[in-house]
């Protein structure tokens, strides 16, 4: 079974796409991936070449899998990065194609918007776009904690405030959250956490937090969410995801952090994705 994942892609390091295909491939699945931003490199560099793909194109890349009967296989949908609302459309009409042949294919959205510090760096159309549409599609979401308060208006600075907008994600229709970053005012400032909920237990698991130069490593939320989807597809288990995914991530943002490298050193470190030297445990809240 496949994996399709519709997302962007850049040709020099590691985001969307490029950040997604090989971890998952390393933990055994099979990727069939459409890229949807073509880039030189990815925007953190301040100055960047390629284009947004658009929507036309996801929509005739996915009638093409259609068109050859292996939608069958495709046991899950994988979106990040949408760079307008008709890319966002083309990626709802490919979940709805991929159910009509697997009714029971998960559809897992990273829905970026944004990060604390920075604000929103997508197109204005995106945050009502996953607000209104695509997060009712959805199985698994996957939010940092800015993008958690865009999704629910709501503000987030404790544990309580966390769980309150998640209680209100899973109202919209997503059957699991995993919020991907989370540094409130329990959270001592050399940690972060990662907490995910199913609907009926919430799990939190804490790991250091790496300074890479006072911002966040581009790519390393693509990451979490393929490892994360892998290894629940593997479990079904939201507590032993959450522990695998902040293993294999810690491991891969502590090998990049050790290099002093602007990118993620995902093939350099990719045992860590397999087997995680280093282990934490998550806590039901």
């Amino acid at each position: 079974m496949a994996v399709l994942s519709i997302q962007s892609h850049v040709v020099y390091g590691h985001a969307g796409n490029s950040a997604a295909v090989f971890p998952l491939q390393r933990l055994g699945r099979e990727v069939w991936a459409i890229n949807t931003v073509e880039f030189s490199n990815h925007t953190g560099y301040g100055a960047w070449r390629g284009k947004v793909l658009g929507g036309e194109l996801a929509a005739e890349l996915t009638e093409g899998l259609a068109d050859r009967g292996v939608l069958s296989g495709c046991e899950a949908v994988l979106s990040g990065y949408m760079g307008d609302a008709a890319v966002g459309r083309a990626i709802m009409d490919a979940v709805r194609k991929v159910r009509s042949a697997v009714p029971g294919a998960l559809y897992c959205c990273d829905p970026v918007m944004g990060d604390t510090g920075r604000g929103f760096y997508v197109h204005p159309d995106i945050p009502a776009l996953f607000k209104n549409e695509v997060i009712a599609l959805a199985d698994i979401i996957t939010p940092n904690q800015f993008e958690l308060e865009a999704l629910t208006g709501l503000t987030i600075n404790s544990l309580e405030d966390v769980c309150r907008a998640i209680d209100s994600v899973h109202a919209k229709g997503p059957k699991v959250v995993l919020v991907t970053s989370f540094c409130g005012e329990d959270v001592p400032a050399n940690f972060i956490d990662m907490i995910a909920s199913n609907g009926k237990f919430v799990c939190r698991i804490r790991t250091p937090k790496l300074n890479f130069g006072g911002g966040t490593m581009a790519g390393s939320g693509d990451l979490t969410t393929a490892v994360f989807l892998s290894r629940y597809l593997e479990t079904g288990d939201i507590k032993r995801t959450l522990e695998l995914t902040a293993g294999s991530i810690f491991g891969i943002m502590e090998a990049t952090h050790k290099a002093g490298s602007r990118e993620l050193l995902i093939i350099e470190a990719q045992n860590e994705l397999s087997a995680p030297s280093r282990s934490f445990e998550a806590a039901f809240c």
